[in-house]
C-alpha cells in the first residue's frame, strides 16, 4: 500500500514531465515561427533590389555654350555648315546605367544676360556627331523653341528645350550645336552679340 509521501513524489513526477513536455514544445513553436520570419526577411531583400543610374555632360572648351560677336544674318543652308572652332559647341552626353533603370533627360539652354539681339533673331541647329552627323533639331529660331515647364527631366522651368527623351542602357552621344543670325533679321545699328548656354539633366524615371 503506497503512502502519501510515495502519491506526492509520483504526483510531483508527473507535474515536472508534462512542464517539461510543454517547454518543449513551445521551444519547437518558437523555433518554427524565427526560421519563418528569417526566411521571409531574406526573400523579401532579394526580391526588391535597389539600382541606380548617373548622368553627366562633358565638353572641352572653357564655358558650356557658344557665343555670337559681330555677326551677321546667313540662311539655313550656309548655317548647317559652319565648321570654325568658334561657330559651333561640341559636348556628350553620357549616361550610367544599371539594371533596369531608365533616365529621362532633357538638353536644354538658357540666353546670358548681356545678350543684345532678340530671341526672334536667333537660329540654333543641334545635330549628333556620332558615326555620321545626324540632325537632332532643325534650325529653329529661340523664339520658336519649347520652354520647360515640370519637365520629367527635373529641367529647372523657364529653359529652352532643344532635345529630350531617356536612356535605357550605358551610352555616350556626342552633339553639336550651331548657331546663327536668321536671314530674316533686319540689322539695327546695335551691338550684335548673343550668348547661349547650354545644360544637360536628368531624373530617373518613376
Amino acid at each position: 500500500m503506497k503512502t502519501n509521501n510515495e502519491n506526492s513524489t509520483n504526483h510531483n513526477l508527473k507535474t515536472i514531465i508534462i512542464l517539461i513536455m510543454l517547454v518543449i514544445v513551445l521551444i519547437v513553436l518558437i523555433l518554427g515561427i524565427s526560421f519563418a520570419a528569417i526566411f521571409y526577411s531574406k526573400t523579401g531583400e532579394e526580391i526588391n533590389k535597389v539600382t541606380t543610374g548617373t548622368m553627366t555632360m562633358s565638353y572641352s572648351e572653357n564655358t558650356n555654350g557658344i557665343n555670337l560677336e559681330n555677326a551677321y544674318p546667313m540662311s539655313d543652308d550656309i548655317g548647317k555648315t559652319l565648321n570654325n572652332e568658334d561657330q559651333y559647341f561640341d559636348f556628350t552626353v553620357s549616361a550610367t546605367l544599371g539594371g533596369n533603370v531608365i533616365i529621362n533627360y532633357a538638353i536644354t539652354a538658357t540666353k546670358e544676360s548681356d545678350s543684345t539681339l532678340p530671341d526672334s533673331s536667333i537660329k540654333v541647329y543641334l545635330t549628333d556627331m556620332d558615326n555620321n552627323e545626324r540632325q537632332v533639331l532643325a534650325p529653329t529660331k529661340i523664339s520658336d523653341l519649347t520652354i520647360t515647364n515640370n519637365h520629367v527631366s527635373s529641367a529647372p522651368n523657364g529653359q529652352y528645350l532643344l532635345a529630350s527623351g531617356n536612356f535605357n542602357q550605358t551610352v555616350s552621344h556626342n552633339y553639336r550645336l550651331r548657331m546663327w543670325i536668321s536671314d530674316d533679321y533686319v540689322v539695327q545699328d546695335e551691338i550684335m552679340a548673343y550668348k547661349l548656354r547650354v545644360n544637360v539633366y536628368g531624373a530617373v524615371a518613376a
